[in-house]
């Protein structure tokens, strides 16, 4: 039993009149009744009779018409669904992300993603660099943000963001009423940062400024999360280094303020592997830019 078969079949059912249906289907008459004989005796069936000189559906005619008609629906759909899929609009993407990049780029980059793709399932998790370019390799993800220290061997990667080191501080903190700070200012202050072991190139990096503007950090409470350590900077346990865009936090607990330090900025990257074949991958890299 094909599918040609079957739609000649439900195009018979439907008009009850073979002439019609052949012309329907573009087909001969003789040609269009030899598919239906044929079909007839794969089921073993009859599916028309003739009643008082009027072609009808017989029972086994009537009951195999919903099932054809769904078959053929069915049919027709998995065809569009793998030809949207080999187009990127179905199927899957694995991202991950730094926490960094949840206050800026990746709420827009979603948006975008979904809205014009809204079928594709996204696989979302927060992940850190190191851990990222694991999986990029092993290909266990499809793309990650991230903050790449320089270029990854058998990766491809792109800037989709250009952010400031900025210093945290209890809005209590004395130097909380200046616009701008040194990194020197901080220098007596204590500090939360990240544990080193949930981002190495991040946490040596801030040292190694400190260390250039003339002091080591005192680093007397470690957060594994942006959020955790804003909250400590909050409850006055010290002063922190972030990358931008921070976390919103009322003023009247945590102060933002920009340092004047000729720092280079941090670089916010999606990274991918050029060996994944991913049409949706594609499409999420269309639009973080050329």
């Amino acid at each position: 039993m094909e599918l040609r078969q079957l739609q000649s079949f439900v195009v018979v059912a439907d008009e009850l009149n073979v002439g019609r249906a052949a012309t329907r289907l573009h087909l001969t008459q003789p040609s269009l009744s030899r598919q239906i004989a044929a079909l007839e005796r794969d089921l073993g069936v009859e599916l028309f009779a003739r009643v008082r000189k009027r072609f009808v559906l017989t029972a086994a005619g009537e009951s195999f018409r919903a099932d054809a008609t769904e078959l053929l629906r069915r049919a027709d759909e998995a065809v569009q669904n793998a030809q949207r899929t080999q187009r990127g609009e179905l199927g899957k993407l694995r991202l991950r992300f730094v926490q960094s990049a949840t206050f800026e780029v990746l709420p827009r980059l979603l948006g975008a993603f979904r809205q014009a793709y809204p079928q594709v399932v996204l696989d979302l998790e927060t992940l850190t660099t190191i851990r990222q370019t694991e999986e990029l390799r092993d290909g266990r993800i499809d793309v990650g943000l991230l903050r790449l220290p320089a270029a990854e061997p058998g990766l491809a990667s792109r800037v989709v963001s250009t952010d400031p080191l900025v210093a945290a501080l209890p809005a209590g903190h004395p130097l909380a009423k200046r616009s701008r700070l040194r990194l020197a200012d901080l220098a007596d202050d204590t500090f939360v940062l990240y544990t080193r072991a949930s981002g190495p190139s991040v946490f040596d990096t801030i040292v190694s400024y400190c260390k250039a503007a003339g002091f080591t950090p005192r680093i007397t409470q470690h957060g594994a999360d942006v959020q955790t350590i804003v909250s400590l900077v909050a409850a006055g346990l010290g002063v922190s280094l972030l990358i931008a865009p921070t976390p919103p936090i009322d003023p009247a607990a945590v102060v933002y303020r920009e340092l004047s330090d000729d720092l280079p900025p941090w670089q916010l990257s999606v990274a991918w592997s050029p060996d994944n074949p991913s049409p949706v991958l594609t499409r999420f890299l269309q639009l973080t830019g050329p």
